[in-house]
Order: structure tokens, then sequence, then C-alpha cells
């Protein structure tokens, strides 16, 4: 009897074990950029041309639009003055094509930028 009741605890705490890994796969992973830094997810670009074109994923060109996710605290002046991030989380920005460091996020691209980057505000 000894040899049964060890091996359902045994099955109970693999179980155990497994819903704990589970809830830890399924948390949201949050990124939350320092200073003067700012992550944005770039627009998605059409995969087919107006004449039914299928474009590759090699074939196409960055977008530079982006939208706002988190930013940063802001930069800091020498005398310790904050200057905030001109942009808030949600806005649709203009920004430079080949600037910031592209970064993958449970299979989701994004861009970490600084907002010096950042050329406009698109309203």
């Amino acid at each position: 009897m000894g040899q049964k009741t060890a091996g359902m605890v045994l099955i109970w705490s693999t179980n155990m074990e497994m819903k704990k890994m589970a809830q830890q796969t399924t948390k949201k992973l949050t990124l939350k950029p320092l200073g003067n830094r700012v992550l944005v997810q770039r627009a998605l670009q059409e995969e087919t041309l107006k004449g039914g074109i299928i474009l590759p994923d090699t074939a196409k060109k960055k977008q530079e639009t982006a939208k706002v996710i988190a930013i940063g605290s802001g930069s800091t002046t020498a005398d310790g003055k904050q200057i905030p991030i001109p942009v808030q989380v949600g806005d649709t920005i203009l920004m430079d094509k080949y600037s910031g460091q592209e970064v993958t996020i449970e299979d989701e691209e994004f861009v970490i930028l600084r907002a010096d980057d950042i050329i406009a505000i698109i309203t």
C-alpha cells in the first residue's frame, strides 16, 4: 500500500510541476525602456501589390512608421533636470529607417530606439 501511495504522490507532484510550468509560460513579458529610449512596433507592410504580385520578405522595404508601445523616463541633464520624451504610448511616429535595435519578444518584432531618432508624430 505504501508503494501505491508513493506513486500517486509522484504523479500528483508531476502534474503540479506541469501546471506551474504552464503558468510560467503564459505570463506576459513586459519590457520597459530605460532613459531616453522608446519601444516601438513597425507598421506592417502589405504582402501583395495592386497587381496581385506577392512580395517575399527579402524584397520588402523597412517601414519608417511605427506605433509607440512603451517609453522610458526621459534623459537627465547635467544639473539633474528631467527632460521628458515628447511622444506618448499609442502615438504613430515617423522614424529613421535603420535606427534602433531590433528585438523579438514572444514571436513579435519590436525596435528599441532613442527618442532623438524619432522624426515626427503622425496625427
